[in-house]
C-alpha cells in the first residue's frame, strides 16, 4: 500500500500537511468537514505538494520533517517544486 504525504493550501492561505493512502478520498473528507479539524471551513483547497512512500513509517517521518519547517520554508519548498515541474 502506498502512502502519500501532501500539503494543502487552504482558502485562507494557510498550509496543512498530512498523510493518506487515498488522496482523492482524503480531499473529499477535508471538503465535507469530516477530515482534520484544522481544515474545517477552510476550503477550497489546492494541493501544492504530494510525495509517495512505501511505508506508513516513512510517510510519518517525512510529514514530521515538513511540519518542522517554518511557513516561509514550506512556501519556498513548494514554489521550488512548481518551478521545476
Amino acid at each position: 500500500m502506498a502512502w502519500t504525504v501532501y500539503i494543502l493550501e487552504c482558502a485562507d492561505h494557510t498550509l496543512y500537511t498530512g498523510i493518506t493512502t487515498n488522496l482523492l478520498n482524503r480531499l473529499a473528507m477535508h471538503t465535507d468537514g469530516s477530515g482534520a479539524k484544522y481544515t474545517r471551513g477552510r476550503h477550497p483547497f489546492r494541493v501544492v505538494f504530494k510525495e509517495s512512500h512505501t511505508t506508513r513509517g516513512a510517510a510519518l517521518k517525512r510529514e514530521a520533517q515538513i511540519k518542522s519547517l517554518t511557513r516561509e520554508q514550506k512556501l519556498e519548498f513548494t514554489s521550488g517544486l512548481r518551478a521545476e515541474a
